[in-house]
């Protein structure tokens, strides 16, 4: 979750234009819209159960009481609320049964605890791994274009690779792979997906605070619950068959056993030298079985067609989904709310909508997207971009939402990564003219351009960026605002306790809105395309459409 060459050429877009104030911001509204999707009665709108039903449903009424039209998938009638979303669904059956063998000891890990595995994604009903070896592969890097591979030729089949999270350097905050801020090899799904590549047997992320950003509690959370996929022909290409993460203090055990220190080969790991070390008289073994079956979720899909270059769209996103039904916190509560992720950003999503049907027609389309399974790998914002309803090339940009601000108001805006984007610029000048800053991503190495939903679109070429407010609070600072971020982090992200709070001060949330709605409507309303900058990693797929933007 949840952040300039052509700045005076926006500038003067803003102050020529001048950028069409939106009617009444309501935040009322928005904390009814937060207070019912995150009630227990949606069940913590997991997708393909219940909860899901009822979150779409409300989401669709909502749009349809707004004026929006339905911009989903063709039918007989039209265009339908809905878009359709098949996916593969994995859950473990019975117990989860980890034995390892370090050195004379033989030690049995509880699932949740010491490890957390994640169903099976390669559509086998049962996992049953025997005294496997395990590999310690450092970072779990192959990245040629660096020089750099972490591999080095070594045989992973049959065998268990343990890997770090995050880059080489970010312990260090220089190097190869962008000092402190993330690069998409820093992230856990990169690590599996090689680990595929590899013909590993199993890929084990070591959990550590400070490069993951975040706690033990979010990882068991996330990977102890269904698991979803989109649907694959060949699954293996993407998974191996055990993928999961664990403990550091377990790591270090095993390490010990086998006559090794952790913390010197993790240095070791930081550069290009590194080679795989095998943990001499350690294995591991895990029985599991899975149940595997085909769903079908939903993204929901409103628009309002532009007057005079309907073809044209502006999309603004946000994610429904949560956890759903997981294991129980301490207090046994099992339901994963999800009240500001992001449950407000849906409620932002709605609010939107009635700002822009109450305002004048804008020229281009303006399309309000709530995808679903977010929370699983960004898989409703995936299958949208691989099968989008309407084509990328004339997609203007994407904005995502993706966890509002309840907290008061802040003096800046940031956005999810440092986007090479004149999208950003835009941002900039937009938050100048409500008297407020532009901060950077304040924490680059925890990845989150490629955590949210607008990377779907981004690695497509479409201008896409997740904005939300700074930590520069209007009240108490900087110092307020990173430390209720960081207690968010650790004390409700994907737990239970992300609830709805009739407490918040929903200012922070108003000032947001206004931002994303001047941010999109001068889009909307000018002849203007956004471009990925020189040197942008997705610049020249953008390029490839070049004509057909006019």
């Amino acid at each position: 979750m949840k952040k300039l060459v052509l700045f005076a050429a926006a500038a003067a877009l803003i102050s020529g234009s001048a950028l069409a104030a939106p009617a009444s911001i309501d935040p009322k509204a928005m904390a009814q819209d937060i207070k019912v999707l995150s009630s227990d009665a949606f069940e913590g709108r997991g997708p393909a159960t219940p909860g899901e039903a009822k979150a779409i449903a409300y989401i669709a009424q909502q749009y349809k009481a707004i004026g929006l039209q339905p911009a989903g998938d063709k039918t007989k009638s039209g265009r339908s609320w809905y878009q359709n979303v098949p996916l593969a669904e994995f859950e473990t059956e019975g117990p989860v049964q980890v034995t390892v063998k370090a050195g004379p000891e033989t030690l049995s890990w509880k699932q949740g605890e010491e490890v957390a595995l994640r169903a099976a994604q390669t559509g086998q009903a049962h996992i049953s791994i025997k005294d496997a070896p395990v590999v310690f592969v450092g970072y779990g890097v192959k990245a040629p274009e660096r020089n750099w591979d972490d591999y080095k030729g070594v045989d992973l089949h049959g065998k268990i690779a343990l890997v770090l999270v995050n880059d080489p350097d970010f312990e260090t905050g220089e190097g190869d792979f962008g000092g402190k801020a993330m690069t998409y090899y820093g992230r856990w799904t990169y690590k599996y997906e090689e680990a595929a590549r590899q013909g590993a047997l199993g890929m084990i992320v070591i959990h550590e605070r400070a490069p993951a950003a975040y706690g033990w509690a979010t990882v068991k959370n996330s990977n102890t619950n269904a698991i979803f996929d989109i649907i694959r022909k060949d699954p293996a290409k993407a998974h191996v068959p055990l993928e999961g993460w664990i403990q550091r203090d377990q790591t270090v055990q095993l390490f010990k056993a086998a006559g090794l220190d952790f913390d010197g080969l993790k240095k070791a790991a930081q550069t290009r030298d590194f080679r795989p070390v095998t943990l001499n008289g350690v294995t591991w073994s895990t029985d599991m079985g899975v149940k595997a079956q085909k769903v079908v979720s939903h993204n929901v899909v409103g628009v309002l067609p532009g007057k005079t270059h309907p073809n044209e769209r502006v999309i603004y996103t946000a994610h429904w989904d949560h956890l759903g039904v997981g294991l129980p916190d301490a207090k046994g509560d099992k339901i994963y709310n999800g009240a500001v992720d992001n449950a407000s950003g849906t409620a932002a999503l709605i609010e939107m909508a009635r700002l822009y049907a109450k305002a004048p027609r804008a020229d281009r389309s303006v399309v309000f997207l709530s995808v679903t399974a977010e929370e699983k790998g960004l898989l409703g914002s995936e299958y949208y971009a691989a099968n989008p309803l309407y084509p990328l090339a004339t997609t203007v940009a994407d904005i995502n939402m993706d966890g509002m601000n309840v907290l008061g108001r802040t003096k800046d805006v940031t956005s999810s990564g440092n986007a090479p984007l004149t999208l950003q610029d835009d941002l900039i000048a937009v938050a100048k003219s409500h008297g407020m800053s532009f901060s950077s991503d304040p924490n680059p190495e925890a990845g989150s351009f490629y955590r949210s939903d607008h990377f779907s679109f981004a690695k497509r070429g479409v201008p896409a960026m997740s904005i939300g407010a700074g930590e520069d609070m209007a009240k108490g600072g900087r110092e307020a605002g990173k430390a209720a971020a960081d207690a968010y982090i650790k004390d409700k992200y994907h737990q239970p306790a992300d609830e709805y709070d009739p407490n918040w001060d929903l200012s922070g949330m108003v000032q947001e809105m206004q931002v994303l709605y001047d941010l999109g409507h001068r889009l909307a309303t000018t002849r203007e395309w956004p471009e990925w900058k020189a040197g942008a990693e997705f610049k020249a797929e953008r390029d490839k459409t070049r004509s057909l933007r006019k």
